[in-house]
């Protein structure tokens, strides 16, 4: 069996928000202390998916705002119509999840790379920038969130800090590393199969649907880190995909 992900304290965990900033894809992280309020007290936010970089909304913040979207990991803004703290989607339910935030060169504007919940806009259109009527587009995967992931394990790549798992992955070489995708292989090969038989038993399905999706997500992890390890990227891979598939 794998070793868990996505605890607090483990590697493959996203860096996440806290008071020290928000880590961004890159691994960067934004001084809030940077940022240039106007003479209202507000700086512009541009919303951007962080799945295709779609623009999806533009809004303000003002410190307080900023705090509690680097506090809490949902896009807060300053409501000018209301006056008050706006945690978008606390009505509706469409939330802003973050991935990111940076300051443009001069610190007076914000860029906030989200996976957003349900549709953007309040006329129920991905973004804002779409023209009236227009539908809702489907809501992306969160893929985003990988480059948080990717970051962790291009940071341990580079510090390879004690106590680090993926560091100690990574200190045993190409066949320490390959020899944990092929188990993990081999693990979502068995919870798909148990899953198969509860649905043709019409046992209930969410407990092995629950083992395939971390069996899988432990791969996920695994095949990144050799990646790493070998001094491949991502990006290596979606070049590959993109020219067995072009139309």
């Amino acid at each position: 069996m794998s070793k868990p992900i996505g605890k607090p304290e483990d590697d493959a965990a996203m860096v996440g928000a806290g008071g020290a900033g928000m880590a961004s894809p890159g691994g960067a992280r934004l001084d809030p202390s940077a940022v240039r309020f106007g003479a209202d007290g507000l700086v512009p936010v541009v919303v951007q998916d962080g799945f295709d970089g779609r623009v999806l909304m533009v809004a303000y913040a003002d410190a307080e705002a900023l705090a509690a979207t680097l506090a809490t990991g949902d896009v807060h803004f300053h409501s000018r119509s209301r006056g008050r703290l706006w945690r978008k989607g606390e009505e509706s339910g469409h939330i802003l999840r973050l991935v990111a935030l940076a300051a443009d060169c001069d610190g007076d504007a914000l860029l906030a790379t989200v996976v957003p919940v349900g549709p953007t806009c309040h006329r129920n259109t991905r973004s804002c920038f779409d023209a009236d009527g227009a539908p809702a587009e489907a809501t992306t995967q969160g893929f985003a969130w990988l480059e948080g992931l990717w970051a962790t394990i291009a940071d341990r790549v580079a510090t390879r800090p004690t106590g680090s798992y993926t560091a100690k992955l990574l200190a045993g070489g190409v066949d320490a590393v390959a020899r944990k995708v092929t188990e993990e292989a081999t693990e979502v090969l068995l919870a798909a199969k148990d899953d198969a038989a509860a649905q043709a038993t019409g046992a209930d399905r969410g407990p092995g649907r629950d083992a395939l999706a971390g069996e899988a997500g432990d791969l996920i992890y695994h095949a990144l880190v050799l990646l790493a390890e070998r001094g491949l990227s991502p990006a290596d891979v979606l070049e590959a995909l993109r020219r067995r598939h072009k139309v």
